[in-house]
């Protein structure tokens, strides 16, 4: 059996694991909170961390704290945002709405690494207090939002670029690929011609404007209700304090991090959070269709339309030998739902708002975080391993078009639309070409179908009215 000590605080005593650095709070909130496997993520923690910092350095820039004792708990909570003691945050997402016991779990470990760099030993609870100390100034309810909006932050800053690799991705083959004439497809119908470039831009754009949603949601998460402490009011806080607060958080982030001009909105409501999780939840409705469009030009790879041809990555059926499957496609896909998923549970855990506290803080910052890392890890796993890997395959992608039925639709300004009707249709009764129809009906002599009917002319405006009437 491991060695114990015996903490005490206002609620009695209670023996914890004496290699562990967290006090009575988090030791009863581990053994209340027995509720499923779920726990915060490194970005969350990292946040936990910067704020003490911050909050510790305002405070002795303020005068609330004497640099003694300032200084310990800056260095203590500088380790959490580094990373060194993610072992010492126990505890699962299902707790308090009001991430209390996250917040006390940093106070009570901070306080104690502090004690412990002056020579005293855990548990002591002085020189360094966890609530005195450690919370000075501020509360759960205004303290674990606050960790909230900064790894929101972060984590918007971390996807962007995991997005641009996939949407450089698309663009480079968009341009590649722009020359390469195709039947479109609408109802999952033959349709006109188009390029396979132009399908790649669309996709490309998709992306690109899911960044710029991203960026447009950044000016909601920047302003922090620090501050507010217990209800919004501001009580046993430094009048000061918002302000140096954020100085500081914008030093150690890099991010212009500012005041909220109403601390009851920033507690009482996440909004915020609900847009940034709709940004995230359009992304992934995006990469959805990408994932999907690609699966399906790649079906095959000789009964489907094969288009494109899928790479084989080194896995393979476990009974049909050699079969290369659209895996990326399937992980990507799989990823879309989960985020959709994850929208669903913070729009309601944003609508558990009462009154001056929102409830569902947990819920709502574990389901933010873990769309934004799902969304990066499965766009640059797409871009590296499907569409980087992609080719075209140019035989189908030829066989198909001169096929397609619709190229009939270059007619329509020529002869008229009921005429073009009349050569599709014998076309496809006679399984015959569009040009013997046509030519059967009297309508177009071949070489004026040759003359109009060309598809390359037929993927940009008005090209195909070009030539003779």
């Amino acid at each position: 059996m491991p060695m114990t000590r015996t903490e005490t605080d206002s609620l009695g005593s209670i023996e914890i694991d004496d290699d562990r650095w967290w006090g009575p709070q988090t030791e009863r909130a581990r053994r209340l909170f027995r509720i499923g496997e779920e726990r915060f993520p490194r970005g969350l923690i990292r946040a936990v961390g910067l704020q003490k910092q911050a909050a510790a350095e305002a405070n002795l820039a303020l005068g609330e704290l004497p640099e003694e004792i300032a200084r310990p708990i800056a260095a203590a909570a500088a380790e959490i945002a580094a990373g060194r003691l993610d072992a010492e945050f126990p505890l699962p997402v299902w707790q308090t709405g009001s991430g209390t016991q996250t917040n006390m779990n940093a106070n009570e470990v901070i306080a104690n690494r502090a004690n412990a760099a002056l020579g005293q030993p855990k548990g002591t609870r002085r020189p360094v207090h966890p609530n005195d100390h450690v919370n000075r100034g501020q509360s759960s309810n205004d303290s674990f939002p606050t960790a909230m909006h900064i790894a929101a932050a972060e984590a918007v800053q971390a996807l962007l670029p995991r997005l641009e690799t996939l949407h450089h991705a698309l663009a480079i083959r968009a341009a590649a690929w722009e020359s390469i004439v195709k039947v479109g497809r609408t109802h999952m119908m033959d349709a006109v011609p188009v390029t396979l470039g132009q399908e790649f831009a669309a996709w490309a754009r998709q992306v690109e404007l899911g960044m710029a949603r991203l960026r447009d949601v950044m000016p909601r998460l920047l302003p922090l209700p620090q501050g507010g402490t217990a209800v919004g009011t501001g009580l046993n806080r430094h009048p000061e304090f918002d302000r140096v607060f954020c100085d500081r958080l914008a030093a150690l982030t890099g991010l212009p991090f500012t005041p909220s001009p109403n601390k009851f909105e920033g507690m009482g409501a996440h909004d915020a959070f609900v847009e940034l999780s709709g940004m995230l939840n359009v992304i992934a409705v995006s990469l959805n269709k990408l994932g999907n469009d690609i699966r399906l030009l790649g079906s095959g790879p000789r009964a489907g339309l094969s288009e494109l041809i899928i790479p084989a990555d080194g896995l393979s059926s476990s009974i049909m030998p050699g079969k290369t499957n659209p895996t990326q496609s399937e992980a990507l896909t799989m990823v879309c739902a989960q985020v959709i998923g994850n929208h669903v549970a913070v729009t309601m855990g944003a609508a558990q708002s009462f009154l001056e506290l929102n409830v569902f803080k947990p819920l709502i910052i574990h389901n933010v975080l873990g769309s934004a890392r799902l969304l990066g890890d499965a766009a640059e796993s797409f871009a590296h391993n499907m569409v980087a890997r992609l080719e075209p395959n140019h035989e189908r992608i030829a066989e198909n078009l001169a096929k397609s039925l619709m190229l009939v639709t270059a007619l329509n300004p020529r002869i008229g639309y009921d005429k073009a009707v009349r050569i599709g249709k014998m076309a496809l009764a006679e399984n015959i070409t569009l040009k013997e129809a046509a030519a059967k009906l009297g309508f177009v002599t071949p070489e004026e179908f040759d003359l109009w009917v060309r598809p390359e002319e037929m993927v940009q405006p008005g090209a195909n009215l070009e030539g003779g009437a």
